[in-house]
């Protein structure tokens, strides 16, 4: 299982943190594409892939509304080039990245419809655009595609992931039950590779873990409102409550009004928080229902520097070679 490292992309912290991703033993690295709140992250990837030579690098996640496929791809490909074929390309339906321009997430057929064509691209083959043969003309021959990764948390995406990804990542939270069911319905659907964004905080204090992380597992909860009838009734209470109070402008930060719906026992179930050997026993566990690939998303977005790089540490010398090592 490989294990990725999940960021965000600024100015001056994204060569940084890439190097020392690398350093610390992680296999990639995934930043955000939501241009209002953080840098533009294709040029912070390349900031990233100048300052590491094994690390994995992409988006987690770009979207169909705010990027066109043949722009999306061409930013891909070049990145592809120039760090020796490190790149992995993750896309979703959109969130803070659409909102913040007047759009709601994409819908699945344009979903659908935006992958085949970027897929094409990268294939450098030609996509029709108004009669138009439309290609990347100048892709380096022999050149490694860059695969394409559909992050999903419904079932329609999951399924568009299925038909049109290399890989499907779930965004569903860490209960493996509910893992479960989405490697059930991406296998059903035709899939074979599979991947998982969870949020992991390992700390000696079970408390301050969950404090660290709790922003984190509110976007995890307005998510899953793609998703409500696969929830108890509980969960499905808590998803609604932060639906109604989810303040965009404070995605992911700790004192949003969003945060304050996410109980205790919530950020339990949906986020693997505690002692790092309790970690390592439910990472696991949702390995073992096939994950090729972990996406670990740390502390909130307005942690201090010393907290996210305690919890980051942490996870790469207690939690990561336990991982390994299995």
């Amino acid at each position: 299982m490989e294990v990725f490292l999940h960021g965000f992309p600024l100015p001056g912290e994204s060569e940084r943190l890439a190097a020392e991703a690398e350093a610390d033993g992680w296999d990639g690295l995934l930043l955000a594409d939501s241009q209002n709140l953080q840098a533009e992250v294709f040029v912070e990837l390349a900031f990233a892939a100048r300052s590491t030579e094994r690390l994995k690098l992409g988006t987690g996640v770009t979207n169909p509304l705010t990027r066109h496929p043949a722009v999306v791809a061409a930013a891909a490909a070049t990145l592809q080039s120039e760090s020796g074929g490190r790149i992995v390309l993750g896309v979703g339906r959109g969130d803070s990245s659409v909102t913040f321009v007047g759009e709601r997430p994409a819908s699945l057929a344009v979903l659908e419809d935006f992958v085949r064509r970027l897929q094409a691209y990268l294939r450098g083959d030609a996509v029709d655009a108004n009669g138009f043969a439309s290609r990347l003309q100048w892709l380096p021959p022999g050149e490694t595609k860059v695969p394409v990764d559909v992050v999903a948390t419904g079932a329609g995406t999951i399924g568009v992931g299925a038909r049109t990804g290399d890989a499907v990542t779930f965004s569903v939270g860490a209960e493996p039950a509910r893992l479960r069911w989405a490697v059930e319905t991406a296998r059903a659907a035709g899939a074979s590779r599979f991947g998982a964004y969870v949020i992991v905080a390992p700390h000696a204090e079970t408390a301050v873990a969950r404090d660290l992380v709790r922003a984190n597992v509110g976007i995890f909860a307005h998510f899953s409102r793609a998703s409500l009838g696969r929830l108890g009734t509980d969960d499905r209470r808590v998803v609604e409550a932060v639906t109604r109070r989810y303040d965009t402008e404070r995605h992911a930060e700790s004192q949003s009004t969003q945060t304050t719906a996410v109980p205790d026992d919530f950020v339990d179930r949906f986020a693997v928080v505690g002692p790092s050997n309790g970690c390592v026993a439910r990472l696991r566990e949702l390995a073992a229902l096939g994950i090729e690939r972990l996406v670990v998303v740390g502390a909130a977005k307005d942690a201090s520097r010393r907290q996210a790089e305690a919890v980051r540490k942490r996870f790469a010398t207690e939690v990561l070679p336990e991982l390994r090592a299995s």
